[in-house]
């Protein structure tokens, strides 16, 4: 007579391999990628030394509010931009006037940041990692305000789940809470370790590994990107930041979701698939960084030029706006919309900047539109507004657009 026995199915991951915590890699897949990143990497510090000072300090407050604020973002957790700005711009020693007050979470989550990238040589130790969870949730609660052990390895299991209204759905089992010292001892050797492997690989090594372990029972995704940051300042041999990853990473929040989870039920430890997504997504980054720089060049060379032009406040930010991201052209009504003027007085201030020759008017009719005149500028970077935000002169006549 046959007997059935029910008995638990546990789905197994790349911590239950053999090889773990020894991870592979299709170095010829990720070639291309490598020499992408690293001759961005060239260029973009190419194209800082060409920065004056402030410029510099601004891309790089912008670069660590974007970081901060967009890590946070992956998990669910607004920050309000402005005080992540008053803390971050404070801790650098830069201007914080009419800036908010930050609140106590706040401060928590760019003291690590910063210590992460501004003390990118000091050795990772369990006690910096305690001191990086402990600042992350400084009242002792989880983002849904559960109570949370803080600063130490967590002792309990922990699942990756998602709970909707039909089912409960496992996407990770982290190692036995029995495993997660002996783990990050582990972790934590590697990662001090001098090794023959490329620092932009191990950046994202790095991160796979520490989700992996999930050594805290909250927190993880936040240190893990902190942990990928540091070891790309490391990379760069410096502790400034112009481009970030988390931003990125934030755009394609799902498929980073994924990926992560793909590999990390993976039955090898081959992390091909995930050093793919965080090599496309640094290359992104590195991409939008070279942008940024090129339009902050610009305006500093712009405003230069009209220096003694004077202007009122509202068409100063109006202008300073067109150098950013910018959906459609500047036109009477997109400039009423940004400050809130007249009619009247529109068709004042518009007037006095294509008299003073900061605008360039194309059109008579309702159809009229305005360029930024950055003629003798030069236009790398800016080209994909060339045709809508700018106007290169007769030097850059392939990007001039017929007046109507």
């Amino acid at each position: 007579m046959l007997r059935w026995t029910m008995t638990e199915f546990r789905t197994t991951y790349i911590h239950d391999r053999d090889q773990w915590p020894h991870l592979t890699w299709d170095s010829a897949v990720l070639a291309p990628q490598l020499a992408k990143i690293h001759f961005a990497r060239g260029e973009l510090m190419g194209q800082l030394s060409l920065m004056g000072f402030s410029t510099q300090e601004n891309s790089m407050l912008d670069t660590l509010v974007q970081d901060v604020t967009r890590s946070s973002r992956i998990e669910g957790e607004v920050l309000d931009d402005a005080q992540v700005r008053s803390s971050v711009a404070r801790r650098l020693g830069l201007p914080i006037a009419g800036l908010p007050e930050p609140a106590r979470h706040v401060e928590g989550v760019v003291a690590m940041t910063l210590d992460a990238t501004q003390q990118y040589q000091a050795p990772l130790d369990a006690e910096r990692l305690y001191r990086w969870h402990h600042a992350l949730f400084p009242h002792g609660v989880d983002d849904s305000l559960q109570p949370l052990q803080t600063g130490r390895w967590r002792e309990t299991e922990m699942e990756v789940v998602n709970n909707n209204m039909s089912r409960r759905t496992v996407h990770f089992e982290a190692p036995s809470p029995a495993r997660v010292h002996q783990e990050m001892e582990t972790f934590l050797q590697w990662f001090n370790s001098e090794q023959d492997l490329d620092p932009v690989i191990k950046a994202g090594l790095a991160h796979i590994h520490f989700l992996t372990v999930h050594p805290f029972e909250d927190g993880n995704g936040r240190i893990a990107r902190a942990l990928t940051d540091l070891l790309l300042a490391r990379a760069d041999g410096r502790r400034e930041r112009y481009y970030s990853l988390s931003r990125q990473i934030e755009q394609r929040r799902a498929e980073y979701y994924r990926v992560l989870e793909a590999t990390q039920r993976s039955r090898t430890t081959d992390v091909t698939n995930w050093l793919g997504f965080y090599l496309d997504c640094l290359t992104a980054a590195l991409t939008d960084a070279l942008a940024s720089l090129s339009r902050a060049r610009a305006r500093h060379l712009y405003f230069s030029r009209f220096v003694d032009v004077a202007l009122e406040e509202r068409a100063h930010r109006v202008l300073t706006r067109m150098f950013e991201p910018f959906e459609g052209k500047l036109n009477n009504k997109k400039y009423r919309s940004m400050t809130g003027v007249s009619d009247d007085t529109v068709n004042r201030d518009l007037k006095y900047l294509v008299d003073a020759g900061m605008l360039i008017q194309i059109g008579r009719t309702k159809g009229t539109y305005y360029l930024l005149n950055l003629s003798g500028i030069p236009s790398a970077g800016l080209e994909p507004y060339a045709d809508t935000l700018y106007w290169f002169g007769e030097a850059d006549s392939s990007s001039r657009p017929e007046k109507s």
